[in-house]
């Protein structure tokens, strides 16, 4: 898995940016396909569903909001 961590200043664990695609794949029954891409790395993750895309954001946001307990 690709590491969306940004760097670690206080400004940047506050904030996070990524571009977002999504595309439908199949005719009967499509499925929505997604991937993310760092715009300060460049590096791009893809995900099979939607499902999987919010529990990547879902990680991301909780790790951020633990860190400033």
């Amino acid at each position: 898995m690709i590491d969306y961590t940004p760097n670690d200043t206080p400004e940047r664990r506050n904030y996070l940016s990524y571009l977002l695609r999504l595309w439908r794949e199949g005719k009967e029954n499509a499925v929505w396909r997604a991937s993310l891409e760092s715009p300060h790395t460049g590096q791009r993750i893809g995900f099979a569903s939607l499902d999987e895309l919010f529990a990547f954001l879902r990680q991301q946001t909780n790790d951020n909001t633990e860190e400033e307990r």
